[in-house]
């Protein structure tokens, strides 16, 4: 059974970084992607980043391009979210999702058939 764990979010001033990880296990292959998706109090959840784990660049939305990168551990088990020069705005739960068919709909939540509990950042001004 595929499992995903989110950590690492927290409480930042704007400027500041933090990274989040994304532990995971159950996938019997590489056939895989993660993403990552945040969710203001309010709002819809909106994609971030993905990455097809086969794959060694990711992908990214306009708002994080340049401040957030996204990567994977060697044994391609934990997915990680490095997030760097924060602004308030990037506040929400950061959830991440797990895709076995990795394709055109890994920018939107119906793209994904897994999906870990959340965490919050919080970016203070």
């Amino acid at each position: 059974q595929v499992q995903l764990v989110e950590s690492g979010g927290g409480l930042v001033q704007a400027g500041g970084s933090l990274r989040l990880s994304c532990a995971t296990s159950g996938f019997t292959s590489d056939d895989y992607a993660i993403g990552w998706f945040r969710q203001a109090p309010g709002k819809e959840r909106k994609w971030v980043s993905c990455l097809v784990i086969s794959d060694t660049s990711g992908s990214y939305a306009d708002s994080v391009k340049g401040r957030f990168t996204i990567s994977s551990n060697s044994a391609k088990n934990t997915v990680f979210l490095q997030m760097n020069n924060l602004k308030p705005e990037d506040t929400g739960v950061y959830y991440c999702a797990a895709s076995t068919t990795p394709g055109p709909f890994l920018v939107v939540p119906d793209g994904y058939d897994y999906w870990g509990q959340g965490t919050q950042v919080t970016v203070s001004a």
